[in-house]
């Protein structure tokens, strides 16, 4: 049995941060909520182009996001309790914590970006959506390559779980490759359209996708120290 402690007390930056994400969301929420019409639809999605095509009640307008971002918070604080690898978690604590606090942060943009289009304010959505994500996968990019080896977080592949190489060497080219995708997505947002950005953000993602599950099998085979299937 994993007996391996987290120490919580480096949680607490990332407890004060969901605090008040989440306490700045429903204070926002009831203030709109005072503001909309009873029976108003708010847009909910946006198409590529930047433009709405689907809209939903207050409620999913309003508490959807708050209650999926507490769903969220509440999902990444558990993993530690249920690691296997808790060790290497351990060593891995602040990217785990930098990435947290980050997904967290762009929920806020997010529900921030739905609430002011609902309230009448001009946003650009497609681009702000895209700066957003983009500065995640760059801060993903710069923290991928200092996470150890875990079953929930980071690049999990056969190979890159049975091989310390593989997971090593798999996690920087993977974090070169999300740097990349996040800055080309943040700024091309400014001068390509919302679909151009949209399909290289799927491109991209599918060939990285490909490229790191191929690269961490060719790592795994001239690893000596591999694991095999049953051991």
């Amino acid at each position: 049995m994993n007996k391996e402690k987290i120490d919580w007390r480096q949680f607490r930056p990332a407890f004060i941060l969901i605090a008040v994400v989440l306490v700045t969301m429903f204070v926002v929420s009831f203030y709109a909520w005072q503001r909309l019409p009873a029976g108003g639809r708010i847009a909910v999605h946006w198409g590529v182009d930047g433009q709405p095509d689907r809209y939903g009640s207050k409620f999913e307008g309003l508490l959807l996001i708050p209650l999926m971002t507490l769903g969220i918070a509440g999902i990444m604080l558990l993993m530690p309790l249920i690691e296997p690898r808790r060790l290497h978690l351990k060593l891995s604590l602040k990217a785990y914590i930098v990435i947290i606090s980050a997904i967290i942060v762009l929920m806020l943009g997010l529900y921030l970006i739905t609430v002011l289009h609902a309230l009448g304010w001009q946003v650009n959505v497609m681009r702000s959506v895209c700066v957003g994500v983009g500065v995640l996968f760059i801060l993903i990019g710069n923290y991928l390559g200092k996470v150890r080896s875990t079953f929930f977080f980071g690049i999990r592949t056969p190979w890159t779980l049975s091989s310390e190489l593989a997971w090593d060497k798999t996690h920087r080219l993977g974090g070169r490759l999300f740097a990349v995708i996040g800055l080309v997505l943040a700024l091309g947002s400014f001068v390509f359209s919302g679909k151009t950005v949209f399909i290289f953000l799927i491109a991209a993602l599918g060939v990285t996708l490909i490229t790191v599950t191929v690269y961490s099998y060719l790592i795994w085979r001239s690893d000596p120290a591999k694991k095999q299937a049953g051991n």
